[in-house]
């Protein structure tokens, strides 16, 4: 599982380095599907988010929590997917969710004083 840092996995950046071309490649094709449409970033991120979801691929989340953050969306645009999700997917799916945006939300929080 990834680090919950805000950064891409580990993982990630070690085929990057390991694979520079190849994942040049793919960054590159990811670029131009979003460059393919319409939408902006933040309505990009939530479609990303949304699809994360409902394909149960909880990296694919983080990874679509991380890139909505630095696109400019909301902590609570990020929960009201997941709220949204519920009425879809069920309640427990739903919870889930929640608890894959909060495994990064969470990290980025100050430590609270005591």
């Amino acid at each position: 599982m990834a680090k919950k840092n805000g950064k891409p996995p580990a993982r990630y950046l070690k085929v990057r380095k390991r694979h520079p071309k190849l994942l040049a490649a793919y960054e590159g094709f990811a670029r131009a599907c979003e460059q393919a449409g319409p939408l902006n970033k933040r309505e990009q991120r939530l479609v990303k988010l949304g699809l994360a979801f409902g394909a149960q691929m909880e990296g694919a989340a983080h990874a679509a929590v991380r890139k909505g953050l630095e696109a400019g969306l909301q902590e609570a645009d990020l929960r009201h997917a997941a709220f949204l999700a519920m009425s879809t997917v069920g309640f427990p799916n739903g919870m889930k969710f929640m608890a894959w945006i909060e495994d990064v939300l969470e990290p980025r929080k100050p430590a609270k004083k005591r």
